[in-house]
């Protein structure tokens, strides 16, 4: 049996119509109704979260891992804006999730009264769409209804993908389940349009008749870029004249002050979006900026370009450079070690000095949230990647990332395919890197948030079998129990380092690849 409000009865049929299949829910009385239609439905799976947060990551999360739209459902108030973050990186990722808020009458809106804050437009710019459903009494209400939904779930797969919200006032009584089923809803079709051969012919016949060209495509899919840019500093050899980039966020600062100096970039993404990031934008093109790559280096195998053959032996030596060099325990040595033996995984990095390890140390794609670069979330994404993947989800986190989205793991969603290594130095790492900062003495406590905070407790809370280790040997043996231990729990690896031998590591290692080059 269903709700017997309309208009979440309209809002259920399509969903399923549109083939979202998973949804994330959150507690509370006003979105009750919606959330018993969601759990009603055979086709749909539920999931759900407390906190509106974490549960905002879930859903990012569970649609990466899925390439579909999930729903994230919460109730009225204050619930709606605690998906703000998850919703902005859903944005700048281009990842489709439908939010739904349920919400009071419009007469109760800012009238004193419990949750009465407005909120069809909470979400800001940082959603492709946002509709408000109307309570509907006739047909044409029912049409409008019908006709928000729709367009709502089309925006969130346009253009490469993305957040949209639909906010659904509900009034009193709230807990009516008296319908047999879903009316039989009409569902819009959407298609996207595809690249033309003659445009993929031309992005690549202006490539490869530049004289250095380069593509790029976001890191970690360009490792060691950072480590190489680093050593051609300004030598007119290796910087490009033509740069075609096909989207991906990336880490590296001086990276993209080294992009800069060419006198041109293309770009290639799927939703046109205009992304001047090199501050050399001339061309923009809407489409599969991989397939496009895929196209290149296709014909960069019959008729390699002299330039790009040139940074492929840059990078080569710096891999072999890279590969042969051991660092001393530290963040670089588990992470390391880890890459060593981890194989082909779904592996999330989290901001901010985890995944610029993995730009120097993965040879694989991997996940990261660069929309907006915040730490907020990063165990969310990864533990909602989880609980819809049956491969094994390896999340490399930092301290202040792990503590701060803690509730990540207070939830009765997760199973033993979640795996943590959890870096903790005691405080944000990546500031003692920032020349200049050393001066302040605000940086220890307050900048890089010092503390002396393990998580031991927190795993034995949420029955997550729990590791640590802080020296060489049980890094080695803890990283292969992590790998290898079957478990039906999660399984978190704590790596105690120190963040002034982690600096000192990271700077040995530069030093190493430049010296080795130098002296070739």
């Amino acid at each position: 049996m269903y709700s017997n409000k309309e208009q979440v009865n309209i809002l259920t049929a399509l969903l399923l119509a549109h083939g979202v299949r998973h949804a994330v829910v959150c507690p509370g009385s006003r979105n009750s109704a919606i959330v018993h239609n969601l759990n009603e439905c055979p086709d749909i799976a539920c999931y759900p979260v407390t906190d509106e947060r974490s549960a905002g990551f879930y859903a990012l999360g569970m649609s990466q891992a899925r390439r579909q739209p999930v729903v994230v459902c919460v109730t009225s108030g204050t619930a709606l804006l605690n998906l703000a973050p998850a919703v902005a990186e859903a944005y700048y990722q281009h990842i489709p999730i439908v939010v739904i808020s349920a919400d009071r009458p419009a007469a109760w809106i800012d009238q004193l009264d419990g949750q009465t804050m407005p909120q069809p437009d909470a979400l800001g710019r940082f959603v492709r769409k946002a509709v408000s459903l109307p309570e509907p009494h006739d047909e044409e209400e029912h049409w409008y209804c019908n006709r928000l939904v729709n367009e709502a779930i089309i925006a969130a797969q346009q253009g490469g993908g993305g957040p949209v919200h639909i906010n659904v006032p509900i009034t009193e009584p709230l807990f009516d389940y008296s319908v047999a089923s879903l009316p039989e809803e009409r569902k819009i079709s959407f298609a996207a349009a595809d690249m033309s051969p003659a445009t993929l012919s031309h992005i690549t016949r202006m490539f490869l008749q530049a004289k250095r060209p380069l593509l790029i495509s976001g890191q970690p899919m360009n490792p060691l870029f950072d480590e190489a840019v680093s050593l051609v500093g300004d030598d007119e050899a290796y910087i490009p004249d033509f740069v075609l980039y096909i989207g991906g966020s990336i880490v590296s600062k001086r990276l993209k002050r080294f992009l800069r100096k060419a006198k041109e970039t293309w770009v290639v993404n799927v939703s046109g979006e205009v992304n001047d990031t090199f501050m050399n934008l001339t061309h923009i093109f809407q489409g599969d900026g991989e397939a496009v790559a895929d196209h290149i280096r296709f014909m960069m195998v019959m008729e390699p370009h002299p330039f790009m053959q040139k940074w492929d032996e840059l990078l080569s030596r710096i891999r072999q450079q890279a590969d042969a060099y051991e660092p001393a325990y530290s963040q670089m040595a588990a992470v390391k070690y880890f890459e060593r033996y981890v194989g082909e995984a779904q592996v999330h990095y989290a901001n901010s000095t985890s995944v610029r390890l993995a730009n120097s140390f993965a040879k694989h794609p991997v996940w990261c949230n660069r929309g907006v670069n915040g730490i907020e979330g990063w165990l969310s994404t990864a533990a909602g990647f989880s609980v819809v993947s049956d491969d094994r989800v390896y999340c490399v986190i930092g301290d202040l990332s792990f503590f701060y989205d803690q509730n990540a793991l207070w939830n009765q969603n997760l199973r033993g395919n979640l795996r943590i290594l959890l870096l903790n130095n005691g405080r944000g790492g990546i500031f003692n890197m920032l020349p200049g900062l050393e001066q302040s003495p605000a940086r220890d406590a307050f900048v890089a948030a010092a503390h002396h905070t393990n998580a031991e407790g927190i795993c034995q809370q949420n029955d997550v079998v729990y590791l640590s280790a802080s020296d060489m040997p049980q890094l080695r043996a803890g990283i292969d129990t992590l790998l290898n231990i079957e478990s039906d729990r999660p399984v978190l690896l704590e790596v105690f380092t120190d963040a002034a031998a982690d600096e000192q590591v990271y700077r040995d290692y530069i030093l190493d690849i430049r010296t080795k080059e130098h002296n070739k």
